[in-house]
């Protein structure tokens, strides 16, 4: 058996298993009690279905409601109606886009800024007691090769000289 025929067969059972790995952290990560937990463990006050947007209009904002409805995998008309009662709740604001005036995209307001930093507070208090037992190196390396996947997987990634 040639050489590239076993590497493709190690590299093709280590796809399978990523995607596995992946699937379970995304299974974890839907999970409407994920959600409410990390609303409970922050210490805020928000709706389960209105945490992911406020927390991803913080992320990538200033952004548009189709773009934030793609990226979570919802419904353009569902996500409009949240984004108005974050709008509503004084957690967001709605502005002319800065490419095109016509769109209107979301940005934290300070108040939601207030509870975006709270999640990250008790994210941080569970991340650590995830990584509590591994390695300073294993942690960094884990770090580094999922943002270079992530930029990979997003096109973002350098290409090479």
């Amino acid at each position: 058996m040639s050489r590239k025929r076993v590497q493709d067969a190690h590299i093709s059972a280590q796809i399978r298993a990523l995607h596995g790995a992946l699937i379970d952290i995304v299974s974890v990560m839907n999970r409407p009690q994920r959600d409410e937990m990390m609303v409970r463990e922050a210490g805020i006050s928000l709706d389960r279905a209105l945490f992911p947007l406020l927390v991803g209009i913080e992320r990538l904002g200033p952004i548009g409601v189709v773009d934030l409805a793609d990226r979570v995998g919802r419904d353009y008309t569902t996500v409009s109606r949240q984004v108005a009662k974050l709008e509503s709740l004084g957690l967001v604001e709605r502005q002319a886009g800065a490419a095109d005036r016509r769109v209107r995209e979301a940005i934290v307001t300070p108040k939601g800024k207030t509870m975006t930093d709270a999640v990250d507070a008790a994210r941080e208090r569970i991340g650590r007691a995830i990584f509590a037992t591994w390695d300073e190196h294993d942690i960094d390396e884990l770090v580094r090769l999922m943002r270079k996947f992530a930029d990979a997987v997003t096109g973002d990634a350098p290409s090479d000289p």
